[in-house]
């Protein structure tokens, strides 16, 4: 991507091809420095914001296949597999809440940056933190409490939900810091220091890289917590995560100054927030639940080395999908900041910009996992049936991934200009109406087991993708007002 900004600058002319220029562009990106993105080119505002959003994202990526690894050595790796991935499907719900409410933080906080009022946008952000805070509050009490049966509902065996209990409530009761990883680096991204969401999921994950050995297998006086110590590991450095962010928003050295005043209810903006936020967590809610239903599915058809190898392979797709959402995250920023500012051809170049890296990247993406499955599987697991799973799993849904980065740009693009009931209606349609049943039929009614349901990924994409391009070309988004 770098790279192929530089060759477009000296085909242009604009500016020499060099080593240092290069480097200079990267480690401005990665230290962070505050930059009016309506002002400079597209290309280099792509790059500043995509880099350390693609990081963010892959480290974010690195905390399932961490857990993954350590678990999938473990002497009952099936049983540890299955429940690090189950566990992992209903915490979708509260990515989808995070996400959401992260959404409308973005667009809110990248809006009124744009406009040159840095004050409204840390009122804005603050009271998504008020509001995210309360409903979460109540989801982890509930999870704490019906840990085994979320197991069992999700197609656990009920030796997997004996075992898997302690790690899904530890890993339901810590959802607070899984919220305000996501939601504090949403309000980050929106007002262009992405470098400091990226900075904190770096500490997260050195931190969970290094405790996850440690408390999965034990040393010295420190006790083997097996398949509980990956969770207690992934708690604790989210949690460092979510520290290093509040230290920087409440230190004030950015373009956010944020207050205490700023938390205190203020219902107007709450509500305008809602409008905002409930569809967008909708949004993300309806493609987790079929993410859920799809998850079950696989289950009740594959058993449990069905289910362990889709794990693995989902496991595996999001290590490359998330970095691909970093950089469909920019054109949520640029669209906010330059639709605050009135330029609205420019919010749109930004996005088709942006598609042209996201072509290149999920091109590239989709080669390895058709062809390199087998090496990618045999990393995370040594049965060969799950390896097996895992391998056509991953060579099926590496067909589609570039249509759906290019449906994420759009998106993102939608939820960047705050019209986050578009995308919404675009997943009911793409995931409820057409991904399940089309899923249900293949696996069920012509026995195809989880191969009908891996089918149906790509296939679902493909609808979703169309549908987000006639939209956003319709420019209805254009006219939102936030």
């Amino acid at each position: 991507m770098v790279f192929h900004y530089f060759y477009f600058m000296s085909q242009t002319k604009q500016t020499p091809i060099s080593l240092s220029a290069i480097f200079n562009l990267i480690f401005q990106a990665l230290k962070g420095k505050e930059v009016d993105y309506t002002a400079i080119s597209i290309r280099k505002a792509i790059v500043l914001l995509a880099i350390p959003m693609m990081l963010e994202m892959i480290m974010e990526s690195v905390f399932a296949l961490v857990d993954l690894y350590f678990v999938g050595h473990l002497p009952n790796s099936g049983i540890a597999i299955q429940t690090v991935g189950l566990t992992e499907s209903v915490l979708t719900i509260i990515y989808s809440l995070a996400i959401g409410m992260s959404m409308a933080a973005t667009a809110l906080v990248a809006r009124r940056i744009g406009e040159k009022n840095p004050e409204a946008a840390a009122k804005a952000g603050m009271q998504t933190i008020v509001m995210a805070m309360s409903i979460n509050i109540i989801i982890s009490i509930a999870g704490i409490y019906y840990a085994k049966d979320i197991l069992l509902i999700m197609g656990a065996t009920n030796e997997t939900a004996a075992a898997g209990t302690t790690f899904t409530r530890i890993m339901m009761g810590s959802s607070t810091a899984i919220m305000l990883l996501f939601l504090i680096n949403g309000i980050f991204r929106g007002a262009g220091n992405a470098a400091i969401a990226m900075q904190s999921l770096w500490i997260a994950n050195i931190a969970n890289c290094l405790l996850c050995p440690l408390l999965i297998r034990g040393l010295g006086p420190i006790p083997a917590f097996g398949l509980t110590g990956a969770a207690m590991a992934t708690s604790i450095g989210r949690s460092l995560g979510v520290a290093y962010q509040l230290f920087h928003l409440l230190r004030g050295n950015s373009a956010l100054k944020i207050k205490f005043a700023y938390f205190r209810p203020h219902w107007e903006q709450i509500k305008s927030i809602t409008s905002i936020a409930a569809p967008a967590i909708f949004q993300f809610c309806i493609a987790s639940c079929s993410y859920i239903f799809l998850t079950e599915l696989v289950a009740s058809t594959g058993g449990e080395k069905g289910s362990a190898g889709f794990q693995t392979a989902l496991r595996l797709m999001m290590f490359f999908m998330l970095p691909a959402w970093g950089l469909s995250n920019a054109s949520a920023t640029l669209v906010g900041q330059n639709m605050g500012a009135g330029h609205l051809d420019r919010a749109e170049r930004s996005v088709f910009v942006t598609m042209k890296y996201m072509i290149v990247f999920m091109g590239i993406v989709s080669i390895l996992f058709i062809s390199c499955g087998s090496y990618f599987a045999d990393f995370f697991t040594t049965d060969p049936q799950i390896k097996e799973v895992a391998i056509e799993a991953l060579q099926i849904l590496g067909y589609g991934f570039v249509l759906y980065g290019i449906g994420m740009v759009m998106v993102s693009a939608f939820n960047g200009a705050g019209d986050t009931w578009t995308p919404t209606k675009i997943n009911i349609f793409s995931f409820w109406i057409f991904q399940i049943p089309f899923a249900y039929f293949l696996a069920k009614h012509l026995d195809m087991g989880p191969t009908g349901v891996f089918i149906a990924f790509p296939v679902a994409e493909v609808l979703l993708t169309i549908a987000a391009f006639i939209l956003f070309k319709r420019g209805k988004w254009k006219k939102k007002v936030v």
